[in-house]
């Protein structure tokens, strides 16, 4: 068995589809972010503009957070020591996980190394404490919720994006008394589209269902202190499992659910990817804490981004970009090869010095590979106009389609 020729044959067939990933060398500079230093294809840092960070809001640039981190750091060092069972439980994190239930309305909150694990963990081991459990999960959730589902071995039934005939159809051929969960994201951060959550818990109500929610996308960005679409919409009460990011609008590292204590407490006591694991370091367990208190009283961030969403979004339209329908802070900028999609960013990282990286299969479907843009409160009004105008000229140079503008 030649395993070389087995990884290398791999390999190749990622370039030979245009979607070999390149990991871009860069350092950000702090307090002046999206400014940040390139290190990719030429001698010493090149100064780019960071146009594709999910620190959406750049509290991982804040004061608050940095001093908060900085301070915790000198306090008890760096690492947490162990699992939250044997040494790696702290103040800090204790702290947080009520911060976050407050913050959803919920008993209880748990924290993971990250939204992915999470989400694999909570819903591999719901389902397994429920027998003969059927999950119905929305086509286009995310690869973590995929594998959670996947890996709680239950039965699944998935049901097209956000149609609500499609998911009642499936849960009225169910037998009544077997245990249902619905699990959906809010904020689907490919599309930026959302969730109709409100018509959802009428279905859950109506066929007996739990109900998870993935906020990844949408904690620290919507609601009036930042708990996301859930509370935005006043629908956080009639979600049963919340789930969220704490490395994306928060800005540092982790992921966590949110729930009455009676499920925290299940999750807490089965899931071997919350007993097994490291647990946080409590310096990020600590910025995280900054951030979140922080946005939960500040709205400025929240309002500077929504503002630059939506300006950029029209000023793609007005140069004829094929700039995707979006609801939200999301910016998906249509492409449709992988090859172009690549080629675009390259041209861009190299030419003009603006950052952004092609998305592809199987992050998007084939055929709909894009360019993903996530402007914060710190873009500039140049910023923008320079990224426009470099994308015109390379949409013309490539004798790409634009539309008339509205």
């Amino acid at each position: 068995m030649n395993y070389d020729k087995i990884f290398d044959a791999a390999i190749d067939r990622l370039h030979t589809e245009g979607r070999y990933r390149v990991f871009i060398d860069i350092l950000r500079n702090k307090g002046a972010y999206p400014n940040a230093r390139c290190f990719h294809g030429h001698n010493g840092p090149k100064p780019i503009t960071v146009w594709c960070s999910n620190d959406y809001l750049a509290m991982g640039q804040h004061p608050k957070v940095i001093e908060a981190m900085e301070e915790a750091l000198h306090d008890v060092g760096a690492g947490s020591g162990g699992t939250r069972n044997i040494g790696g439980n702290t103040h800090y994190h204790i702290q947080l996980e009520r911060e976050l239930a407050d913050l959803h309305g919920k008993e209880g909150a748990l924290l993971f190394t990250s939204g992915y694990v999470s989400n694999d963990a909570t819903l591999s081991t719901l389902a397994k404490l429920l027998p003969g459990c059927v999950i119905f999960s929305d086509e286009l959730n995310h690869a973590s919720m995929i594998a959670g589902i996947r890996n709680s071995g239950c039965e699944k039934r998935i049901f097209r994006h956000n149609d609500l005939e499609h998911l009642e159809e499936l849960l009225a051929a169910e037998d009544p008394d077997v245990p249902k969960l619905i699990a959906f994201e809010s904020v689907y951060s490919m599309d930026g589209d959302v969730a109709p959550v409100h018509a959802i818990c009428d279905l859950s109500e109506e066929y007996n269902a739990l109900t998870y929610v993935d906020e990844v996308h949408a904690v620290g960005m919507y609601g009036p202190r930042g708990g996301g679409i859930t509370e935005r919409d006043e629908a956080a009460h009639r979600i049963d499992i919340i789930e969220g990011t704490l490395g994306k609008a928060f800005g540092v590292m982790g992921g966590y659910v949110a729930a009455d204590t009676r499920i925290i407490d299940c999750i807490r006591s089965y899931a071997p990817g919350f007993i097994f694991t490291t647990s946080l370091s409590p310096v990020l367990a600590a910025g995280v804490l900054a951030s979140v208190r922080h946005l939960k009283s500040s709205s400025e961030e929240r309002d500077a981004q929504h503002a630059n969403a939506n300006a950029l979004k029209q000023a793609m339209k007005d140069r004829g970009l094929p700039v995707m329908d979006s609801t939200t802070h999301i910016v998906p900028l249509m492409v449709g090869d992988p090859v172009r999609a690549k080629k675009i960013s390259d041209i861009l990282l190299a030419e003009y010095g603006i950052y952004v990286q092609p998305i592809n299969f199987p992050t998007v479907p084939r055929g709909t590979e894009r360019l993903r843009f996530t402007p914060g409160p710190a873009h500039t009004e140049s910023m923008m106009a320079d990224l426009v105008d470099a994308l015109a000229e390379i949409w013309d140079r490539l004798n790409l389609q634009v539309a008339e503008a509205a």
